[in-house]
């Protein structure tokens, strides 16, 4: 078999598609491939698909995966043709994807690199610039978002996670039954919210039953503005409330670590993740640890008392008996003479309606820190963003349950 008629079945190269020639140069480390379109007869305008005449040619040179250990280049001179009613056009390559020096299955494979390691890896690996590679993440994203048709969500999670360390934050909304993310905003304020809530036709508005949220007030008016009946359908997640309860016990154990220290007490050192445990969760030596700290640290005791007594609401039946038991929790923890978790116990009662549809629909954001989990991988690996539209696109990416492949792949029959 001849060089040109293996790389013609290698590539899939079809008529009116001819290869030519194949060029080795192994100084360079290359192979080139030159393709030519055979047939004038059957050109069509790309637009409107009826038969056109050839006007010229414009040279086009595009990477391919490699053969062995070659850089492999595709080069052809690809037709531009003249329609009677849309005028001089280029004709579509079957190989081509628009805007890319790639061939569709090179960007596949980058693709296919960038599920599994960042974009200063796969551009390293492969002999790429990080903007030739990222420029692939931006066109498969733009790709996957025209091509998606999303099923109404029933529950959602809305969430902010950091884009650097300055006090900089994308918008999260994830769909928590399905686990991907439908709407990726810049910052945490109303307008990314209702961006998405605006998105959605009156179906899919109706079609929510729950939005899983921290008690973040943008993200509150947001919803609220958006979705009717929206005090049985704010949930304010579990998670975020014990996130508050673990600042809240570490500020009175921090204070009281201070009188101790004073004695020369160094009890309350080094605690801090020990008093956000799980009691389920704890060692027998942590537990046993635990037991000897309560006897000392009395006040940090009670705070962390304070916190697993609230998290028995979870175990409440109806929505009568859990108002009555956060009611009566709230009211005990005012009392508490504790700053911190009288701070707590006065922001739960102000969203007591959240909190209670959390409780009774048992509904948490787990699902959504999880994918809030990937998000800080994603922007570790990448050693930062320079901007958020490539953070947003990279979310997207990993997330958003797209469908990320060109259209043009060398096995279809184009």
């Amino acid at each position: 078999m001849r060089d040109t008629e293996l790389y013609a079945q290698i590539l899939g190269v079809r008529s009116p598609w001819e290869v030519t020639s194949v060029d080795l140069r192994l100084e360079a480390g290359e192979v080139e491939v030159d393709v030519v379109h055979a047939s004038p007869e059957s050109l069509r305008c790309p637009k409107c698909g009826g038969p056109a005449k050839r006007h010229d040619a414009r040279r086009r040179r595009w990477r391919h995966l490699p053969t062995c250990q070659y850089k492999t280049i595709l080069t052809a001179d690809v037709p531009r043709v003249k329609c009677a009613e849309h005028g001089v056009l280029t004709i579509e390559a079957p190989w081509s994807v628009p805007n890319s020096g790639f061939t569709a299955l090179m960007e596949a494979m980058i693709i296919d690199w960038l599920r599994e390691a960042t974009i200063l890896a796969v551009a390293r690996r492969l002999g790429l610039s990080w903007d030739q590679v990222a420029g692939v993440m931006e066109r498969a994203v733009k790709r996957g978002l025209t091509r998606r048709s999303l099923e109404p969500a029933k529950r959602l999670g809305v969430d902010e996670t950091s884009f650097q360390k300055r006090h900089e934050y994308v918008t999260v909304v994830a769909d928590l039954d399905a686990g991907v993310v439908h709407h990726v905003a810049d910052g945490r304020g109303m307008a990314g919210l209702d961006e998405y809530y605006q998105s959605l036709d009156s179906t899919a508005l109706a079609a929510i039953e729950t939005v899983a949220m921290d008690m973040w007030p943008p993200f509150v008016v947001s919803t609220y503005k958006a979705l009717k009946g929206a005090a049985e359908i704010v949930a304010f997640d579990k998670f975020h409330i014990a996130m508050h309860f673990g600042k809240a016990i570490d500020e009175v154990r921090r204070e009281e670590h201070r009188e101790l220290m004073g004695r020369d007490d160094e009890s309350l050192k080094g605690t801090m993740y020990l008093w956000r445990r799980n009691p389920s969760s704890l060692t027998e030596s942590q537990f046993e640890r635990m037991a000897g700290l309560k006897q000392i640290a009395k006040k940090t005791a009670r705070a962390w008392e304070s916190r697993e007594i609230f998290m028995g609401v979870w175990d409440c039946e109806d929505r009568d008996d859990a108002e009555n038991y956060l009611r009566a929790w709230c009211q005990g923890a005012i009392r508490s003479r504790l700053k911190p978790i009288k701070r707590v116990a006065r922001m739960i009662r102000r969203h007591l309606d959240g909190v209670l549809t959390a409780v009774v629909q048992r509904v948490t954001n787990a699902r959504l820190e999880g994918i809030n989990t990937v998000i800080q991988w994603i922007k570790r690996s990448a050693r930062g963003f320079r901007n958020r539209e490539r953070f947003r696109q990279a979310i997207y990416f990993h997330l958003g349950g797209l469908d990320l492949y060109p259209d043009a792949l060398f096995h279809s029959n184009s």
